[in-house]
């Protein structure tokens, strides 16, 4: 009995020096709190897609930053949604930092709590709500389809049987494999009879390799401001024909997160509807993507 009650007072030490150094702590089951006690939010984006987000070569990461050092700091990224992330950090009272992993590891959820949420241009179309949260929706681009600027293609039709490369788990690979669930009213069109699908890990890289001279695939489906960037860029390409489809992009929040997200979800949320109403999104869309692509998108 003398000997378990030993062991019994130097459980109560142990838990009281714990407590005393904070080690005793649970972490914080309410995601918002952590963060804003940490001082720092974790986006996912996608480093390569250009004009949303992509890698500041010119910037240098501050020695100050709280950001892990796995990530990235606002320094080290520019585009569109990097700028929508900054202000929603900004909103919050806290830093911005971010992480790169690949598209279909965010869009499958099961984060791992790596990051927080992600601002990287996804529409929430069938089956990711089931694995994601949602806010109202930031902007709406239009998605198109690019060739090569010497082709000879002069439609859509004219692209049957042919091979069209898309970013891996996009919205564009699903029209391209007849899938695609949006409101009837934003589906255009519908892809070429007999199209073979080349799938890349991002939709950017398709440009890239196109450009480079690759020839398994004529052609890329991705959003209208990317291959207007890609243009811009000097890129040998060119649109073939109107848009296909418009995809209205919100920021997401993962289901399995560990922590309750809820008020972290409703925060945003928030933010992201004064952001519409104050003109902040209407701006940086006009800056980045050349056009005010905020307007009419809000859910009913």
């Amino acid at each position: 009995m003398k000997q378990l009650l030993s062991f019994v007072g130097l459980a109560i030490v142990l838990a009281l020096v714990l407590a005393a150094c904070g080690g005793g702590q649970a972490p914080a089951e309410d995601l918002l709190a952590d963060i804003e006690a940490r001082g720092y939010i974790i986006s996912a984006t996608d480093p390569n897609y250009e004009p949303q987000s992509f890698l500041n070569t010119e910037g240098e990461r501050p020695a100050d930053t709280l950001c892990p050092e796995d990530t990235l700091t606002e320094a080290e990224m520019q585009g569109f949604d990097v700028d929508v992330a900054k202000e929603i950090a900004t909103r919050l009272g806290v830093e911005i930092c971010f992480a790169t992993p690949d598209w279909d590891i965010v869009t499958a959820g099961g984060w791992a709590d790596k990051w927080d949420f992600h601002v990287g241009s996804m529409t929430a179309k069938p089956p990711r709500p089931d694995v994601l949260f949602f806010t109202n929706a930031y902007y709406a681009p239009t998605a198109v389809i690019a060739v090569g600027v010497d082709s000879t293609y002069e439609s859509i039709d004219d692209l049957a049987n042919t091979a069209l490369c898309v970013g891996t788990a996009t919205t564009y690979e699903d029209w391209l494999n007849g899938i695609l669930e949006l409101a009837a009213e934003d589906i255009y069109a519908q892809p070429p009879a007999g199209v073979t699908v080349v799938s890349l890990p991002t939709d950017q890289e398709c440009a890239q390799a196109l450009a480079a001279g690759r020839t398994d695939f004529v052609g890329y489906v991705t959003s209208k401001t990317v291959v207007d960037a890609n243009i811009a860029a000097g890129m040998p390409v060119r649109i073939l024909g109107e848009p296909v489809f418009m995809e209205k992009n919100r920021v997401a929040f993962d289901k399995a997160s560990a922590f309750d997200n809820t008020s972290l979800i409703e925060a945003i949320d928030l933010i992201v509807l004064d952001m519409h109403a104050d003109g902040t999104l209407s701006q940086l869309s006009i800056e980045w993507l050349g056009a005010d692509l905020t307007q009419g998108i809000l859910d009913e």
